[in-house]
């Protein structure tokens, strides 16, 4: 579940930049897609339902746990545990392979390490071929399929995706979004999708625009 009431954000720079949300609602099990143009606030909200940002107004509910009560110890627990966070610029430990940030952030949540579950995300996004390799060795979409798996790995209940379709051609879109609605109804989680990208909006019936 994800509830949100009254959240606004504001950016402390030379814009003073104030965003202010509407309201969500999303029971569980259930997707959401995310639409508007570049500098609306996607970003930033899907970091305020990751509790990577505290608002400046206004509560943000994971679970029925309200992020903004939580110590920084516990909220990064919280996290680790039940948040799969893809973010637009992936994020890797660039000295290791594929197969080993995938272990990194499996030991990260604090969950047991799963190979078939591994495997099976590589054999899904694409990658077989690719798990020994550096992430330096893969292209600029194998990196972002790459960040997907990343996201979904330990089977959060909470998948939270900022434009995972943006570096992709239509072919690896219709998998990724087929990949990540199939995540979060085997993990029973709820999915949420941030884009600009207007052929994810087929694949969604519930969506609000910023």
């Amino acid at each position: 579940m994800i509830r949100t009431k009254s959240l606004q954000f504001t950016y402390r720079d030379t814009k003073n930049r104030t965003f202010c949300f509407p309201d969500i609602d999303l029971p569980p099990k259930e997707d959401i897609l995310v639409l508007g143009p570049s500098g609306v606030g996607k970003t930033t909200l899907l970091h305020l339902l990751a509790g990577l940002l505290p608002p400046k107004e206004g509560d943000v509910f994971i679970a029925n746990t309200c992020l903004n009560t939580l110590t920084r110890k516990q909220l990064d627990y919280f996290i680790g545990q039940n948040i799969g966070l893809i973010f637009q610029r992936a994020y890797f430990i660039r000295s290791l392979s594929l197969l080993e940030n995938l272990t990194l952030r499996e030991r990260l949540s604090k969950k047991k390490s799963d190979h078939y579950r591994k495997e099976e995300l590589i054999t899904q996004l694409g990658l077989t071929d690719l798990q020994s390799k550096r992430v330096h060795q893969l292209s600029e979409g194998q990196q972002q399929r790459l960040s997907i798996a990343l996201g979904v790995v330990h089977k959060p209940k909470v998948i939270l995706a900022d434009e995972p379709t943006s570096n992709l051609d239509d072919t690896n879109c219709e998998k990724v979004i087929s990949l990540l609605k199939k995540e979060a109804q085997s993990c029973k989680s709820n999915l949420v999708i941030v884009t600009h990208d207007k052929r994810v909006k087929s694949h969604f019936d519930n969506h609000i625009s910023l």
